[in-house]
């Protein structure tokens, strides 16, 4: 895929008390593309994303949305801008139903757009709330608390949290972490329904999914690209192989 650059990475950098976390990072995200973030521990994955979703400010380099460089913004207008993370550890509100969850991160933008707009407007956004647990498959749970939902439930309500704010780009950091196969299944039919219409971004450290679903690897290495491709282009990449997967983790 060829689509516009949506947020675009140039000489992006990260330091922290010296040591450098990311050196001149360069790259885009494209409409209607999947791009995987993969690397070995310490790699820099974890900061870069933190500085696409405006988690942490860059050292060095632009971050460009459309053209536009939004270093320096607050994290809060990263999601107005159109970029929504879902993160490692899940972060819900276990005692809330899965349908709160969702209607507070319906409220949180408009609340803090009109500040003094404090009319209760849950009900004319049930309608958005039962749209997003059906997306995930959640429907059937929205009353049931948070806490009671498996792991794998509860990562697909913590994406559809982050679909509240309709996203342009979707950052997922490692969205099978800790599931099962059965759950690890059905969160990628979940990722190949969302592709359909958002660009997302991942960091996964599950190399066969990573194969499967993206369009576009990105591989860090030291906090630097190493090499970005198709997944055969990575595959086939004797840096890669040497560096970080193995001849027998690229195989399909």
């Amino acid at each position: 895929m060829n689509g516009p650059a949506i947020l675009t990475a140039e000489c992006l950098g990260k330091t922290f008390n010296g040591f450098v976390a990311n050196r001149d990072v360069n790259f885009s995200l494209r409409a209607g593309e999947l791009t995987a973030l993969i690397g070995p521990n310490g790699a820099g994955k974890s900061t870069l994303f933190n500085m696409l979703s405006g988690s942490l400010r860059p050292t060095s380099g632009r971050l460009l949305l459309r053209g536009r460089d939004i270093v320096g913004q607050p994290h809060h207008r990263f999601v107005h801008f159109g970029i929504s993370k879902s993160h490692q550890i899940t972060s819900l509100f276990m005692e809330s139903t899965a349908a709160e969850n969702v209607y507070y991160a319906l409220e949180a933008p408009a609340r803090a757009l009109n500040f003094w707009d404090v009319r209760d407007t849950r009900a004319s956004q049930a309608d958005r709330v039962f749209e997003l647990l059906n997306l995930v498959d959640l429907a059937g749970k929205a009353s049931c608390a948070a806490r009671t939902l498996s792991h794998g439930e509860q990562r697909s309500l913590e994406i559809a949290v982050a679909l509240a704010s309709e996203p342009k780009v979707l950052l997922l950091d490692e969205p099978t972490a800790g599931m099962g196969p059965q759950e690890t299944v059905q969160v990628i039919a979940l990722i190949k329904k969302l592709r359909q219409t958002l660009t997302i971004a991942i960091v996964e450290h599950k190399m066969k999914l990573v194969m499967d679903i993206s369009d576009r690897i990105i591989v860090l290495h030291h906090g630097e690209i190493l090499a970005e491709g198709t997944p055969e282009e990575i595959a086939n990449n004797s840096d890669v192989k040497a560096v970080y997967l193995g001849d027998k983790h690229v195989a399909h």
